[in-house]
């Protein structure tokens, strides 16, 4: 899906969001050096695998916290984990590196990748990209869970902990 058509099914399903157009990002750093509003409510977005490439997962977590690799692990009874390469990004999520958003996951047709959502985001909104990253949608995050759960796409809430 474009960044056109995240804003049409946002639209068609009547989600309330605000799009905020920006340079383009590609990394957590640049985004704070962007001048948006909300800034604590943007996601890091991380695209994950397991050691035998059998999982996947798409973790969005508070953008202060660090992404223990272990600790994440363990709360996901997975394997062990590390980043996907550029080439799993683009065939399963159809993404270029520095646009992982979870609305790459509505490109996963076979549904290789799991969302994991940082419980810090329950209750308010989200700011994620529409896969682009020259721009930032904000929306609720409860809206973001329903899309996905009617495209059937496999998510869990996490209570990542910050882990200085």
């Amino acid at each position: 899906m474009t960044r056109e058509d995240i804003i049409t099914l946002l639209d068609n399903r009547k989600i309330e969001y605000s799009l905020v157009q920006h340079k383009a990002v590609f990394t957590i750093d640049e985004m704070n050096e962007v001048d948006i509003p909300h800034k604590e409510r943007i996601a890091k977005n991380l695209f994950l695998r397991d050691d035998k490439k059998r999982s996947y997962y798409l973790v969005s977590i508070e953008e202060d916290k660090r992404a223990d690799l272990k600790v994440l692990r363990t709360l996901l009874s997975s394997r062990p984990l590390s980043f996907a390469s550029e080439e799993d990004l683009e065939s399963i999520l159809s993404l270029r590196k520095g646009e992982v958003t979870p609305f790459g996951l509505l490109n996963d047709n076979e549904h290789k990748a799991v969302f994991i959502l940082d419980s810090y985001f329950l209750g308010g909104i989200i700011g994620i990209h529409p896969n682009d990253n020259s721009a930032t949608v904000f929306l609720e995050t409860k809206e973001l869970l329903s899309i996905f759960e009617e495209s059937k796409i496999e998510a869990h809430i996490v209570d990542i902990p910050c882990i200085i």
